[in-house]
């Protein structure tokens, strides 16, 4: 099931008899967060869209706007505000900015997409029913990466492509991995401060281990042979170089993967004024 906002009944229809899948308008409150997310899609011209993805419902944004096209790219988000305090599991993980969106919106390659996580951007009396661990220990869990294929699943049928590209960004980029090696549509990946080990990164952050998550250092080999561009802040003092070394170092051909250290660069500041400049080094570094 999709649930799409911003749109007329009559095109609700429509869209259901093409999808394949029943649509309704949003019929429920909103989080106070979605505000953020929303003002950003309308300004450029995105439409809003909940998929049903298991147990789970899962904010999206999209411009379809290239019928036909093979390739959609797809933005995952990041982990969110899991944490209040450094020992305070955060009540909601809702991001409270919305900047995994606007790099996406500047992306101009073609169909392109937002997928948010589990339990981010749902009101209270939802996000009561979520287990806390599913933005916490198991962020990157099997039951999170279950939901996200899904999902992809569907915005791929509604842009009617046949390959992707994920674009992850911190969190989103383990997730990215992960899903890139459980399907065989996925020709491109692109990790904006992914802490593709997060084994090395827990460690070295002195903070408790994920022990209920997925690595994406474990499928590293697996998904080598897809061409890759990992994009680490030079000034990022939470996810370093370290940690994508650690994914490439379990490897046994590199060839396909580059990694582009941005000078300047922090983990949060300030990739979105720099979002254009980088996808074109991204675009060279994935040509064949």
């Amino acid at each position: 099931m999709i649930r799409l906002t911003g749109l007329a009944l009559a095109a609700l229809a429509l869209v259901s008899l093409v999808a394949g899948y029943w649509i309704s308008a949003r019929d429920r409150d909103v989080s106070s967060w979605q505000h953020i997310p929303d003002a950003t899609a309308e300004a450029f011209g995105w439409e809003s869209a909940w998929i049903e993805a298991g147990p789970f419902d899962l904010l999206s944004y999209r411009r379809f706007s290239e019928p036909g096209t093979e390739l959609l790219s797809i933005y995952l988000e990041g982990d969110g505000f899991p944490w209040a305090t450094r020992t305070e599991i955060s009540e909601d993980p809702t991001p409270r900015v919305d900047r995994v969106l606007k790099l996406a919106v500047q992306d101009k390659t073609g169909n392109t997409a937002y997928l948010a996580r589990p339990c981010f951007y749902l009101p209270a009396r939802e996000l009561a029913s979520c287990d806390p661990d599913l933005w916490t220990w198991a962020r990157y869990g099997e039951g999170v990466v279950a939901a996200l294929d899904i999902a992809l699943d569907r915005l791929k049928a509604d842009a009617g492509a046949s390959k992707l590209r994920l674009i992850g960004v911190s969190g989103g980029g383990v997730l990215a991995a992960l899903l890139a090696a459980r399907r065989n549509d996925v020709t491109s990946l692109v990790t904006v401060t992914g802490n593709l080990d997060h084994e090395v990164w827990t460690t070295r952050n002195g903070v408790t281990p994920m022990h209920d998550s997925l690595n994406a250092a474990d499928v590293a080999r697996d998904i080598q042979h897809i061409p890759q561009v990992h994009f680490i802040g030079g000034d990022d003092a939470n996810v370093m170089l370290a940690d994508v070394e650690a994914y490439l170092g379990r490897m046994s051909d590199t060839s396909h993967s580059h990694v582009i250290v941005v000078p300047g660069q922090a983990h949060v500041c300030c990739w979105v004024q720099s979002w254009q400049a980088l996808l074109g080094e991204a675009e060279r570094s994935l040509a064949p």
